[in-house]
């Protein structure tokens, strides 16, 4: 008898293709079925968690795509610019299979390439619904092993005790033994909401171990948190860009700088439009999903942040941003320097033309 009843493998890939998807255009784009994305809350307690806009998903049948490599593809889009593309299987047997299999598709190359691939090809066909459409290299990858069913029902703590060795392989991708140190830190950070599930996420690759709807809940947050993470690292890398060419652009002064100010000018408006902008992306991407009134939900969403350092790259942004704050407020001031010197000068010619038109008996 097999010791996992019912599983699955869920191996997440996501790409940073444009600024904003129109999502009302897909469906027809697609010429098939697709669904909005919904987050069922796990308690009993009424809760409202939802999407400021759902993002659309549909299924790899939907533009011909079959199995791969025994994987059923999933496609879904997000609004600020980021397409996922799950691909999933189904797994009974026992663990040392499961611990095998995980081994062989964490960090595994060809199957990115294979996601990669089929991101460019839906990309191409989605064009028209693609605002401020980009070919960037910025992808993330993610790896769930979710379990919904065991040959004997066990609690969370029973599980770790059991296979808590077996768990913390699959996380690392290890062949050879892990330490009891190394062990006891993936493990450490793990989160339960009844006595019988149990989600233990990692930078990389989580394990997830709940009824399907549980399951499913987990496997949203966690694509969801990656999606933002993407997003996050696009910014950074963005931000990092814009500095380099604002930097230069002021070290490289023209002549007339010193007195017109145009440079100064040019770059406080390039740099207030940029600061808009990032906010204003931000600013959505951080609202995207919402958490009221499901306390488990949003302990999931902060825990799986935490191992994605979701914290650390925002925090990089709103330094960059500040940076930019004060670039602004340096450019605004020369220019205002600038243009009242330029005032100053054109006061004083002025005076010197009327003194030589009085010493040449033109103005009396």
């Amino acid at each position: 008898m097999n010791e996992i009843r019912a599983a699955q493998i869920s191996a997440f890939y996501l790409f940073d293709v444009a600024e904003t998807v129109d999502l009302a255009a897909i469906p027809a784009l697609i010429g098939g079925p697709t669904v909005a994305a919904r987050l069922a809350p796990k308690p009993a307690t009424p809760a409202y968690v939802q999407y400021d806009k759902p993002p659309v998903s549909f299924d790899g049948e939907a533009v011909g795509i079959g199995e791969i490599d025994g994987f059923r593809a999933r496609f879904r889009l997000y609004d600020y610019g980021v397409i996922s593309i799950a691909l999933t299987r189904p797994f009974s047997g026992d663990w040392p299979e499961l611990v095998t299999l995980g081994q062989s598709l964490i960090e595994n190359d060809e199957l990115e390439a294979r996601a990669a691939g089929l991101c460019r090809s839906t990309a191409d066909r989605l064009r028209p619904a693609l605002k401020g459409f980009r070919t960037t290299d910025l992808s993330e990858d993610y790896l769930v092993y979710a379990i919904t069913e065991l040959d004997r029902p066990q609690t969370a703590d029973e599980l770790l005790a059991a296979r808590g060795g077996d768990i913390a392989a699959m996380l690392r991708g290890e062949r050879q033994r892990l330490s009891d140190q190394e062990r006891e830190t993936i493990l450490g950070r793990r989160i339960s909401y009844l006595a019988d599930d149990l989600v233990v996420p990692t930078w990389n690759a989580a394990f997830v171990y709940d009824t399907p709807a549980g399951a499913q809940a987990a496997l949203e947050i966690l694509e969801f948190a990656n999606s933002q993470l993407l997003e996050f690292r696009y910014y950074d890398e963005r931000l990092d860009n814009e500095l380099a060419a604002i930097y230069a652009g002021l070290q490289r002064p023209g002549w007339y700088d010193q007195w017109v100010g145009s440079r100064y000018a040019r770059a406080a408006r390039g740099v207030h439009a940029l600061i808009i902008e990032v906010q204003e992306l931000t600013d959505r991407t951080e609202n995207a999903l919402k958490f009221t009134g499901d306390i488990y939900a949003a302990r999931l969403f902060r825990l799986v942040g935490e191992r994605l350092g979701l914290s650390s790259w925002k925090a990089d942004v709103e330094a960059k941003l500040k940076t930019l704050g004060d670039i602004y407020h340096f450019t605004v001031e020369q220019s205002s320097m600038a243009r009242g010197q330029f005032l100053e000068l054109t006061i004083v010619l002025i005076l010197v033309l009327e003194l030589v038109l009085i010493f040449l008996g033109v103005m009396q």
